[in-house]
């Protein structure tokens, strides 16, 4: 502004403008500012933000957006007669560090007819909101995790990149910052490529689709890639987001091996197995054991429950059964009688756990046919109750082998014993010594039929059916005493 000249209309035009104004002298004298200039300092007075340039270097700090700090600052640039625009610069105030402002900057050089500048001015506007703003979405886009990257839709070139892409890609942010959508290219092998480059063209939403990405040493990794347009400032962007499907793809090729797996070791285990849905035990599948042993098929079998088809022989045991194993959550093997599908029953040791198989609860349930087994403790018994019915010409010593033969491994002499009478234990002390009912009533002088009722008195306290049984069970708690009579 040539000195000497009056401005005051000049001034009263600018005072008004929302945008700040500075009026400089060609001799760095800062001579006018508005209220918005003023305000974007912190300033209530021209004093405040300096008569003169240096005066202004002095009190106010400045920092470009490309976070260095200016060899020039604008204001002085304007003194220059340097026309300049979009300047974005950050100000703070240094007696109050804690007020600051980011300020964009265009300069105005006007000249005289004789082109020597007639009036010099810096422009401001307050972008400081729009700065906190892009900041806050530059932190919010950096520290989240799933990978992404920002397309210029002007000239297809990638502007931000996040660490997650990164990570997953291999890339440094160098290599794709500045590139362009084909250079590092986010569609690549993408499902639907032409309609999502079309979409890209036409900067509008990329739906979710299967890609391959070229990696930099080489490789690919399967991704889903979708494009939301967006704005940044004022630019049209394209938000690309991904998701990996690496770890999925590794996830559900471990899967299906452990599935394989299972699905051999389950047909090829030479004992009966079938697999059920927890909740109402319907039959899903069964080996080639249970088949064998059972002649079940699986036209007969899949789909319905055991107790549908004639599996459980008891009601009870299989409620027994289903009840022990929602309790707990598995069964050890708890002996049963089940049904070959001819009719016979069979003994069998039932074992079954809960197990997840995908998002679904399956019952796993193991057969072990003991009827042979079975059938052969039974033989023994009865032998040994076809002996035991006249034991009178056994020897003690054999009347014990065949007590822990049947029995092993039972308490100790002397452990406890059930609250008998004083008649129930001389009764109890003449069985296991190898007396019948007869020979005990001629001991004892009694009726055989007072033997008896008091036999069958002991029988329910010790918890037996058989006089085998009673025979064992004395034996392996020191029966008989010495004194026979006691």
């Amino acid at each position: 502004m040539t000195p000497g000249v009056d401005r005051h209309e000049l001034r009263q035009i600018i005072a008004g403008l929302s945008e700040g104004v500075i009026l400089v002298e060609p001799d760095q004298t800062i001579a006018y500012a508005n209220e918005a200039a003023l305000a974007m300092h912190g300033a209530e007075s021209l004093d405040e933000i300096g008569p003169t340039v240096d005066a202004y270097r002095e009190r106010f700090a400045l920092r470009y957006r490309n976070n260095r700090a200016p060899e020039n600052y604008p204001i002085e640039r304007v003194v220059a007669g340097e026309r300049f625009h979009d300047v974005v610069v950050e100000v703070t105030r240094t007696d109050r560090p804690d007020v600051g402002f980011v300020h964009s900057l265009r300069s105005l050089v006007a000249t005289d007819r004789e082109g020597k500048p007639s009036c010099l001015a810096l422009i401001l506007k307050d972008v400081s909101d729009q700065f906190e703003a892009e900041e806050r979405f530059e932190r919010t886009f950096n520290a989240n995790p799933a990978p992404a990257v920002i397309t210029r839709l002007s000239d297809l070139r990638h502007v931000k990149v996040n660490a997650g892409f990164l990570e997953m890609t291999g890339y440094t942010r160098d290599a794709v910052i500045g590139r362009s959508v084909y250079e590092v290219d986010v569609l690549a092998n993408a499902r639907n490529r032409d309609l999502a480059v079309s979409r890209l063209n036409q900067g509008g939403t990329i739906p979710q689709m299967e890609a391959r990405l070229e990696l930099p040493d080489g490789g690919g990794r399967f991704v889903i890639v979708a494009g939301q347009p967006m704005e940044m400032g004022d630019e049209p962007c394209m938000l690309f987001t991904f998701a990996d499907l690496e770890l999925r793809r590794k996830a559900e090729t471990a899967l299906r091996q452990s599935e394989e797996r299972f699905a051999k070791a389950f047909r090829l285990t030479p004992v009966p197995t079938l697999l059920a849905r927890a909740a109402a035990f319907q039959i899903t599948s069964i080996n080639e054991a249970f088949g064998r042993v059972f002649g079940f098929g699986e036209d007969r079998v899949v789909g319905r429950a055991p107790g549908e088809f004639g599996l459980w022989v008891s009601d009870e045991q299989r409620r027994r059964f289903e009840d022990v194993l929602a309790r707990t959550g598995y069964v050890l093997g708890l002996e049963v009688c089940l049904r070959h599908e001819s009719g016979t029953d069979l003994d069998c040791l039932v074992s079954a756990e809960r197990v997840v198989i995908g998002d679904e609860e399956f019952v796993l349930m193991v057969l072990q046919d003991i009827t042979e087994r079975k059938h052969t403790e039974r033989e023994l018994f009865d032998a040994i109750e076809t002996v035991m019915a006249d034991t009178s010409w056994f020897s003690r010593g054999l009347i014990e082998k065949l007590a822990n033969l049947r029995r092993p491994g039972r308490e100790a002499p002397g452990a406890a014993v059930p609250d008998l009478t004083l008649r129930e234990r001389q009764i109890l002390n003449l069985i296991c010594s190898g007396l019948d009912d007869d020979a005990i009533a001629r001991k004892l002088g009694l009726s055989r039929n007072t033997v008896r009722n008091h036999g069958a008195a002991l029988y329910r306290k010790l918890g037996v059916h058989r006089r085998t049984e009673v025979i064992l069970w004395g034996r392996a708690h020191g029966f008989p005493l010495q004194a026979s009579g006691s």
